[in-house]
């Protein structure tokens, strides 16, 4: 069982956001990284990169498959995690925590209601 925790929104495309304010943090889940194995890359956005729902933002490449990484929600990234392109690892060993990809200002909080909960996120992947 995946760990999936209760305070975080997510997409069907294993993306989890963290809303502090209108500003969200979004990285991989723990079942996608487990899935993809050891992480060995991480390819992230430009600072200031604008974000529509959906886009692709990025790549984790593991030893088993390169995988694109969607924006679960709308907003103009204003942060990006740097100490993944030297310790990528983190995505494995602490996805929800040092592991996070990048942050962004969120066009529209609400639309963290279109995401899945923890329970429907479970769903999706059980």
């Amino acid at each position: 069982m995946s760990n999936i925790p209760e305070d975080l929104k997510y997409a069907k495309s294993h993306e989890w956001v963290r809303l502090d304010g209108d500003i969200a943090t979004i990285g991989i889940t723990d079942f996608a990284q487990s899935e993809l194995g050891d992480v060995v890359y991480v390819e992230l956005p430009e600072v200031g990169r604008v974000l529509q729902l959906g886009d692709t933002f990025g790549s984790v490449e593991s030893v088993k498959t390169v995988s694109d990484v969607y924006a679960p929600i709308a907003g103009t990234v204003t942060e990006v995690n740097a100490s993944l392109g030297a310790r990528s690892e983190l995505i494995n060993s602490d996805p929800y925590g040092d592991g996070y990809m990048l942050k962004l200002r969120v066009d529209d909080p609400s639309a963290l209601g279109d995401l899945l909960d923890a329970a429907g996120y479970a769903a999706v992947i059980a």
